[in-house]
């Protein structure tokens, strides 16, 4: 943030980070650590419960919404804000600094279907609140199967089996070094904090859904369960990451009340700050 605000680099430099972290980064942390994925039981409630805090926040918008008689466009910016966390760029660096770099690999799933929805279920809510039209089906699925990421994880879960390419590992795990450090300067770039007077009812029912409500709803489902361990701590702790970069961006580009966007994501980063701690001390 500080970079940014004394114009050492352009401010929109981020755009060229998130590039190298979409791109590449991520993909091999997900060719790294997909193998090591031990598929069964414990991977189903990582992988529904991405789809638990989405169906979650429009329920709980849906109700707001009424009650405060907010317009269209800020129900659509707040359901993709906090029905979508930030589980990659923020999540795994914060995975990194509670739980140890070597289980990020806990957090492959949940994110996957977090990006799985966002490609789906969030693009199609805001084109739907920009024009009521339908999305075709087609550039639904495209626009899934040509995320490097999401490739890497098929390319990953096909070859793993019949194919032991450990051997590269070395050279994944120098790549993901980049990960946490860029992601964290690229967030730090894109924050705002301009007039937040006004959204601020917004931005307490956001947080307050996507910090406390959704992770609860998510830690009450793990312990149901019985999902113990490091998988199920780290679903409740990419539950109770603050909004969805990716998504709140693409509700500020199709002007959906950018303004409070922006303020959810930066807010919600640094509350998060002090909620995941307290989400580690809990569980």
């Amino acid at each position: 943030m500080l970079i940014t605000r004394i114009n050492i680099v352009p401010r929109d430099s981020y755009k060229g980070i998130n590039v190298w972290l979409l791109n590449v980064a991520l993909p091999a942390l997900a060719l790294r650590y997909v193998p090591e994925i031990e598929w069964g039981f414990g991977t189903i409630i990582p992988a529904i419960s991405p789809i638990i805090v989405w169906i979650g926040a429009n329920l709980f918008i849906g109700i707001y919404a009424k009650k405060a008689r907010i317009d269209r466009a800020t129900k659509t910016a707040l359901i993709v804000s906090c029905g979508l966390g930030n589980t990659a760029f923020l999540g795994f660096p914060m995975i990194s600094a509670f739980f140890g770099e070597e289980n990020i690999q806990y957090a492959i799933v949940f994110d996957q279907m977090t990006f799985i929805l966002f490609s789906t279920m969030a693009v199609s809510l805001v084109l739907k609140t920009l024009s009521g039209g339908k999305i075709s089906p087609f550039f639904i699925v495209k626009k899934i199967f040509l995320f490097p990421t999401f490739l890497a994880t098929i390319t990953a879960l096909i070859v793993s089996p019949f194919l032991d390419y450990s051997i590269i590992n070395p050279f994944l795990e120098k790549i993901l070094a980049t990960l946490s450090p860029l992601a964290l300067f690229s967030i730090g770039m894109q924050m705002k904090f301009g007039n937040w007077h006004s959204e601020l009812r917004n931005i307490i029912v956001s947080l307050s859904y996507k910090l406390l409500l959704a992770p609860l709803i998510i830690f009450a489902i793990v312990k149901f369960s019985g999902l113990d361990g490091m998988t199920g701590n780290i679903t409740v702790f990419e539950a109770a990451m603050p909004a969805h970069i990716s998504a709140s961006l693409l509700a500020s580009q199709y002007e959906l009340n950018p303004q409070l966007c922006n303020l959810i994501v930066g807010v919600g980063i640094i509350v998060s700050f002090v909620s995941s701690a307290i989400w580690w001390w809990v569980m």
